[in-house]
């Protein structure tokens, strides 16, 4: 079975998980908090390019997954494209963002508080990624 996937789409949905980031983890929003409580130490000796190298190709695979499963959702379905795509990214967050998140943070002690930001923020960001490719869906399917 092939899977229709709209590439534009989910090229946008993988860049606005940077702008999500941007915004979210700004000093002035969360990034000062985070910082404190994830103990990171912003004195600029290792560098942003491996991170944001990073948060791109992990991005691309996040989208790219939410795409084919919205689309999967919707053929099984059918409804609205939209809704059944953010329903997935929601579903998917929960079941597997939220619940890993959680998981590891309990085991490894670290504050709720940062587990709790942190799982807020990969909630905007799939829920936004879902809009984008909710109403960009594949040629053809809606």
């Amino acid at each position: 079975m092939l899977v229709d996937i709209n590439y534009w789409a989910v090229a946008v949905a993988t860049l606005s998980t940077m702008a999500v980031g941007s915004i979210w983890y700004a000093p002035k929003v969360f990034g000062n908090y985070w910082m404190r409580v994830a103990k990171v130490d912003d004195s600029g000796e290792r560098g942003a390019v491996g991170p944001i190298l990073t948060t791109l190709i992990v991005s691309f695979i996040s989208a790219w997954v939410l795409a084919i499963a919205a689309q999967v959702a919707w053929t099984a379905l059918g409804g609205s494209y939209l809704l059944i795509a953010v329903t997935t990214g929601i579903m998917l967050w929960a079941g597997f963002t939220a619940a890993r998140f959680i998981t590891h943070d309990v085991f490894e002690g670290r504050p709720a508080g940062l587990t709790i930001l942190n799982i807020a923020h990969e909630f905007v960001t799939v829920v936004v990624m879902a809009l984008i490719i909710g109403v960009w869906p594949p040629a053809g399917t809606v």
